[in-house]
């Protein structure tokens, strides 16, 4: 009788426990990857967010700069720009006043709006408070919307920061120019003076610091630098006047 070969297809025990040893550890290490790049991805969506929303509150607050004086010297327009069109209220908070107009076709006439706005600090939150009158006899009550949340208020320099045109105390003639502070002959970082340091010159720049926090959403954030914008504007409804 021809003796049939044994089957010896198979694993021992020892095998099937390497081979489980080896499945964790890659399994471990892609769940270890996986975590980390979670991670990751957290802190730069959290970054990324609070760029953008620096960079939106910008925008916001520098259009409203640039409007800062504006006086549409219209004889049909109740307003006229007299005050400061912007106010150095403190370190923190600066204050616009400008006009603004549109035609309006149910009347088919013109109406002229005067606008009041502030950005200030509060706590954290950098806010805009917004009111206007307009020439139909409408007011419209303050308006407060945060613009921008975990501001840094552990800035190396003030909020904003001014350009002024005329020295306090001298003869020096408004020329309509920022003038040269540190007298180096040049605009730069020393020129800019603080808002209790204005006095009764006039500001007709303004330069904004803007520095934020992402939400700490986790530990890993806090490692993460703070988000900084630096813009300066020059207010052309202030330095065009003579």
């Amino acid at each position: 009788m021809i003796q049939q070969p044994i089957n010896r297809k198979g694993i021992t025990l020892i095998e099937l426990l390497v081979a489980l040893v080896i499945a964790g550890i890659v399994i471990a290490g892609i769940y270890r990857l996986f975590i980390t790049q979670t991670r990751a991805y957290t802190v730069q969506d959290q970054v990324a967010e609070v760029q953008q929303n620096a960079r939106s509150a910008m925008e916001i607050l520098l259009r409203d700069l640039r409007l800062a004086g504006c006086d549409d010297d219209n004889l049909n327009s109740p307003f006229t720009i007299t005050n400061p069109v912007v106010y150095p209220v403190g370190a923190n908070s600066v204050r616009v006043n400008y006009e603004r107009s549109y035609f309006d076709a149910p009347t088919n006439s013109v109406v002229y709006e005067n606008h009041d706005v502030t950005y200030w600090l509060n706590g954290q939150n950098l806010t805009r408070t917004w009111t206007f009158t307009d020439s139909k006899g409408f007011f419209q009550p303050p308006l407060q919307d945060i613009i921008l949340q975990n501001v840094n208020i552990n800035l190396i320099q003030d909020l904003f920061t001014y350009g002024v045109d005329g020295t306090e105390g001298l003869s020096e003639t408004q020329d309509g120019m920022m003038d040269d502070q540190n007298g180096n002959g040049l605009i730069d970082n020393g020129d800019w003076v603080t808002a209790g340091n204005v006095g009764s010159r006039r500001v007709i720049a303004v330069r904004v610091d803007l520095e934020a926090n992402p939400t700490l959403v986790n530990t890993d954030l806090q490692a993460v630098s703070p988000r900084r914008l630096t813009s300066a504007v020059t207010l052309r409804n202030q330095c065009l006047i003579r």
